[in-house]
């Protein structure tokens, strides 16, 4: 199995290059890479797994405000908490990083789903970008999508709903 420190290495070292898109799929793990013309040597140098690892709190606490500044963020998870205990047969589908969440494969294309659609395990929900590298999320359950809870290219932290599903 690579290890972080091997991962790191492998991300850095694709990023000093011109290579844009890298997709690495092994018995035990998936990577895929798709880097910004732009991103330099010296930018590249400054990507480590370790910062990825600690990015939740700290974001944890400013990703609130900046999605919704008119609003303290004990006001947001009040309004979390009625719609939890109303639909509790709904199961969410949660953030598993930081960054930013995006409903499209790209600007020009359909969302990859809207409320009311099914889904079943392995279906692509969403793609969150985190250190820009775009990750498709995909969908661990079987069921119909209620409710989008965020809205097309803002933050979203560690462990935040990102859909409400009805399950099967």
């Amino acid at each position: 199995m690579a290890s972080l420190k091997d991962i790191q290495k492998f991300i850095q070292e694709i990023a000093k290059t011109d290579i844009v898109k890298v997709e690495v799929k092994t018995e035990e793990f998936e990577i895929k890479l798709q880097v910004k013309p732009e991103l330099d040597a010296e930018l590249a140098e400054k990507i480590t797994v370790p910062t990825i690892v600690q990015a939740p709190q700290p974001v944890q606490q400013v990703a609130q405000p900046v999605t919704n500044p008119a609003q303290a963020p004990a006001a947001n998870q009040s309004e979390a908490a009625p719609k939890e205990s109303k639909d509790d047969d709904l199961i969410p589908i949660k953030a598993p990083m930081v960054g930013t969440f995006y409903r499209r494969p790209a600007p020009d294309k359909p969302p990859f789903v809207e409320e009311g659609d099914e889904i079943k395990p392995g279906d692509v929900v969403c793609i969150i970008e985190a250190m820009k590298l775009f990750n498709e999320i995909e969908s661990e359950i079987s069921g119909t999508i209620v409710k989008i809870l965020v809205e097309d290219a803002t933050p979203v932290e560690f462990d935040q709903p990102l859909f409400l599903v009805k399950p099967k």
